[in-house]
């Protein structure tokens, strides 16, 4: 992803409400990111050092052999941009434009941004295991197609931790605690927070104020916000529902005018997770339905396949488990 360009991404964790922990993001690009959803089971071998079948030449790439299955979704067929993993740990990687990694340190292993997410949930079954597994790693920046991997990320799990994790000035800048619910693509997480200080919400009516552009700040201050405002869930389906409404307020219109006149970034797809139950929901914005899939229901020993779905399909609704297929060569 290009210095240019930016996925106007939004994520947000809801895990104040004492029935379950749940996570939302929403997917926001110039152009389709060709999403599909895979089910990987453990005992995966990976290469950091590649991108695709291309090798990046790194001198000490990070390989590893996954111990946690994990429902992911695919952007290019090169990358996990979000997913859950069957612990109960989430990740979103968002584009950051102040993304700097810096110089590549030999002494740590190499892995390609693209992955960054996937490796967590392939080997972390909390944000405080991910945030260890992070300190011998340094991601690198790669390029696809004129897009580079300018990417900050967000993970949680399901006793509610998170945190933010970026690359600014060649240095990680990680903001680690339950408090850190939303995160925007840019500016940086810190320059976010102060923005929101600007903003007094208390005994807030209909008729206060409110940023309602689809600039990342103004997602980030209205997703803050209406999360406040929310009250307890009688259960899941509430809490899922409750979570997509946020989502679906922090979303880019089709064809809203965005960083320049003539472009935009319209919000792709949508996705929540149930961390508790280990339950994923997918929404793609050009279809009417709501589809989910079931970990726990799902075949993740080592040695089963991996399974793949094109979610652009009319005809997917609910629980989409059976309508996985196996693949022989996983993407990645």
């Amino acid at each position: 992803m290009s210095a240019s360009t930016a996925m106007a991404c939004t994520r947000i964790l809801w895990n104040t409400n004492g029935v379950l922990t749940v996570a939302g993001r929403t997917m926001d690009w110039a152009e389709s990111t060709e999403p599909k959803l895979h089910v990987f089971p453990r005992g995966m071998h990976r290469d950091g050092g590649r991108v695709g079948p291309i090798d990046i030449g790194d001198k000490n790439p990070l390989t590893w052999t996954s111990r946690y299955g994990s429902v992911v979704v695919s952007a290019y067929g090169l990358a996990s941009v979000d997913g859950l993993n069957e612990k109960g740990l989430a990740m979103h990687l968002l584009f950051l434009t102040a993304t700097d990694y810096g110089p590549r340190n030999p002494e740590k292993a190499g892995l390609q941004a693209g992955l960054w997410g996937q490796y967590l949930l392939d080997n972390a079954a909390s944000v405080e295991e991910a945030l260890q597994r992070m300190k011998d790693v340094q991601p690198i920046m790669v390029e696809h197609a004129g897009f580079k991997s300018s990417l900050h990320l967000a993970i949680e799990d399901a006793s509610g931790d998170s945190a933010i994790i970026e690359y600014v000035d060649g240095q990680p800048k990680i903001y680690h605690g339950s408090e850190h619910q939303v995160v925007t693509n840019d500016p940086p997480y810190d320059q976010q927070l102060l923005e929101l200080k600007k903003w007094d919400f208390a005994n807030a009516t209909r008729q206060t104020p409110l940023p309602g552009n689809v600039n990342p700040i103004d997602r980030f201050v209205r997703a803050h916000y209406f999360l406040k405002t929310l009250r307890k869930p009688e259960g899941e389906r509430e809490a899922i529902a409750t979570t997509l409404s946020l989502a679906r307020n922090a979303s880019v219109p089709f064809n809203a005018p965005y960083k320049t006149p003539g472009t935009i970034y319209d919000t792709e797809y949508r996705t929540v997770a149930n961390l508790d139950a280990r339950r994923f929901f997918f929404e793609l914005t050009t279809s009417p339905n709501v589809i989910w899939v079931n970990l726990e229901d799902l075949d993740l020993s080592s040695g089963s396949p991996a399974l793949t779905l094109d979610p652009d399909d009319i005809h997917l609704s609910g629980n989409v488990n059976k309508d996985f297929t196996p693949v022989a060569e996983p993407p990645f």
